[in-house]
């Protein structure tokens, strides 16, 4: 089975969204740079042409070789919602499962491999059987945050952005308690972002 990451693009203090689930300028760093993101089998802009991301070139690299390796994103009920479940085309991987107590909506793109189930380590298990050998990214914030704690996590990558929310959603959710991090074997620094991977310590 492949490695189960947590993932988000993150402010400095932590928030990977505001009070009203906007991702302010998290996400400016995907449009600010001078090489586009060529990967293997991400969709990007969902209409075949390309990518429309344009980062720094240390960035793109990294971030190509992340998407390349996904075979399935874990989601929960919240973000699917908020981005209507990349109209059944995610933006890397094969494969979603979206943690949520209600089922997936009525009609809504049967042909696309998307599973809801209620309960986080059925859907981390359902997701490493559907990606076998590849990366499962789990989003951060409270999803991610209950994997972390029920100890389904392998490590934490953190796109750290130069910007200070003050509140909003948190990267780790509402979690209560420590976890000791291996230190990061990944920095990578692009333009107006930071790449940081941690393994968890077991």
């Amino acid at each position: 089975m492949g490695t189960v990451i947590m993932h988000s693009v993150v402010s400095v203090d932590g928030f990977i969204a505001d009070e009203n689930d906007q991702p302010g300028p998290l996400h400016e760093w995907y449009f600010g740079g001078d090489t586009p993101i060529t990967s293997d089998q991400a969709s990007f802009d969902h209409s075949g042409v390309g990518s429309h991301f344009r980062v720094s070139r240390a960035s793109a690299r990294y971030v190509a070789e992340v998407w390349d390796s996904l075979g399935t994103i874990v989601m929960g009920r919240r973000l699917f919602d908020l981005v209507d479940g990349w109209q059944g085309d995610p933006p890397a991987g094969e494969h979603v499962v979206v943690v949520s107590h209600r089922p997936k909506p009525a009609g809504w793109h049967p042909e696309a491999s998307y599973h809801f189930l209620d309960e986080v380590a059925a859907a981390i298990a359902k997701a490493k059987e559907l990606a076998g050998d590849r990366t499962v990214a789990v989003n951060a914030g409270d999803v991610g945050a209950q994997a972390l704690a029920a100890g389904l996590v392998d490590e934490v990558a953190m796109d750290v952005v130069p910007v200070v929310f003050g509140s909003g959603r948190r990267y780790f959710g509402r979690i209560d308690r420590q976890y000791l991090l291996e230190d990061p074997h990944v920095v990578i620094q692009g333009d107006g972002v930071l790449h940081l991977r941690f393994k968890v310590r077991a």
